[in-house]
């Protein structure tokens, strides 16, 4: 634990950060290996391989982000097909808890192996040879916030004892990394279009490490808000010309089917039979995802009316025009399914990993002996709580509600603004999920699971530098190691 001396936080002697670098880094190394030694080449699933295609061919459609396609295809060359994206994911995976177990180490060499541990955590380390989307963004976005965490912890502790020439050229490094962190925060938005309205609350944490003030992120909202969301088709159609294959539709065939449930009146810009309507009344409805419109049967049917090569619906004003009559009209069905929905998103049992193609005898990926145990574990744990959303969302607010006294250090910011951008992340799933997978949740897990060790960390230096005689105790001293300095 520091000293601490004339009311500053004294930092542990050089040697002994050095010894508890070095053990970090060895566990670090070790769990590479073995993330490695599990998951290699990587699950390359369903979503994966019509991404590795269109890199392949350099085809850019809408419906699964052309940004993740040039990702790839840039990638590709180091480790051909799956290997390469699991490796730049696994990789990500580990710099993010890795640097932030560093950053830990230096005050608790046992709180920075118990973060290396904590990232082996169900599920967190389930889906690092998952080869989704979802899981880049997440990881994605946790080596953003952490790169900031970083340079905003190390700005900290040296800063009493350095030169002015040091002092920038310190300056600059943060500089630089606060730009490559917004980078990635652009990056995610461009693998997950609806994590536009999250990131503006990560990129004000960014762009202001020090302290999370609850007034400057507000009056950051709005502008960040619309460059993130102008940022989408600047790329997607702008820069890259990509298909527009109407993705946001199906968001409307999804909510059309259910007020038509709900409400018990059909809803789409069709005239069924009656036994069609029967069964888009009584059957067809499930929150699980809305493949029950598309390609389950026995309702199938809707979606191959709505793109009949003749009088095409999807993707169509007409579309559009009879979500809006419907969401008029039925506002109350609406919100039941989409209150139904997002109960069955955060409270019920939902698909976790892909199992169904490791079932194949010619799957030699599911037989893997290394890959198995985790199989097998997977089995048993993804029916309890601890693969339930709602879970990972209220441990969220409660990490943030915990550090919130803590906000005015970087390590309690850091916990404040992952977790808050976590929570509001998994809730635009009230108006944008299509589907129930567990996957969509990802990103609440690994910021609880980083923000929880930013708030014992935030804790662990609230208690070793007490604040002067009348000064409140929640808030840093000007003169203490975790006194913000803008």
């Amino acid at each position: 634990m520091a000293a601490v001396e004339h009311g500053e936080a004294i930092a542990p002697k050089a040697p002994s950060r050095q010894r508890a670098s070095l053990v970090v880094l060895l566990t670090l190394a070790a769990a590479y290996a073995l993330t490695v030694l599990v998951f290699y080449p990587g699950y390359s699933t369903v979503d994966a391989r019509y991404v590795y295609a269109d890199a392949m061919a350099w085809h850019f459609g809408d419906w699964q982000s052309p940004a993740m396609v040039v990702l790839w295809r840039l990638i590709d060359p180091i480790a051909p097909g799956a290997s390469s994206m699991f490796l730049l994911t696994a990789t990500l995976y580990w710099l993010a808890f890795g640097t932030l177990a560093l950053v830990a180490a230096r005050r608790s060499l046992w709180l920075g192996l118990a973060t290396v541990l904590l990232a082996f955590m169900p599920p967190a380390f389930f889906f690092v040879g998952m080869i989704w989307r979802d899981v880049l963004f997440a990881v994605i976005w946790l080596a953003a916030a952490v790169l900031a965490f970083a340079a905003a912890d190390r700005g900290v502790r040296v800063r009493a004892p350095v030169q002015a020439l040091a002092l920038q050229a310190l300056a600059l490094q943060a500089v630089a990394l606060q730009a490559l962190a917004l980078l990635l925060i652009a990056l995610g938005v461009l693998l997950r279009p609806n994590a536009v309205v999250a990131a503006p609350l990560l990129a004000a944490y960014v762009i202001w490490p020090m302290r999370f003030d609850l007034k400057r992120t507000a009056i950051l909202f709005l502008p960040a808000l619309v460059a993130f969301y102008a940022l989408v088709p600047l790329v997607y159609y702008g820069i890259l010309d990509a298909e527009r294959q109407h993705p946001l539709h199906s968001i409307a065939v999804f909510d059309l089917g259910a007020i038509t449930h709900f409400s018990g009146d059909n809803q789409f810009p069709v005239a069924w039979s009656g036994d069609q309507t029967a069964l888009l009344i009584s059957k067809c409805y499930d929150p699980v995802r809305w493949d029950s419109y598309w390609n389950a049967e026995p309702c199938a049917f809707v979606m191959r009316r709505l793109e009949r090569p003749d009088d095409v619906i999807f993707g169509t004003p007409r579309l559009a025009e009879a979500w809006r009559h419907a969401l008029a009209a039925h506002p109350l069905a609406y919100l039941s399914h989409r209150a139904t929905f997002m109960w069955q998103f955060l409270g019920r049992s939902n698909l976790v990993l892909p199992v169904w193609d490791w079932l194949d005898p010619a799957s030699a990926y599911g037989h893997s002996p290394y890959f198995a145990p985790l199989v097998a574990l997977h089995d048993e744990l993804q029916p309890t709580l601890l693969f339930r959303p709602l879970l990972w969302l209220i441990l969220a607010v409660a990490v943030g509600a915990c550090a919130w006294r803590t906000r005015s250090t970087p390590a309690g910011a850091f916990a404040v603004g992952v977790t808050t951008c976590a929570v509001v992340y998994v809730m635009t799933f009230f108006v944008l999920g299509v589907a129930a997978d567990f996957r969509y949740a990802y990103w609440c897990v690994l910021a609880t699971i980083a923000g929880a060790v930013a708030a014992v960390l935030a804790r662990h230096e609230q208690i070793a530098t007490p604040a002067p005689a009348g000064q409140d105790s929640r808030e840093p001293s000007p003169g203490s190691a975790s006194a913000p300095r803008m």
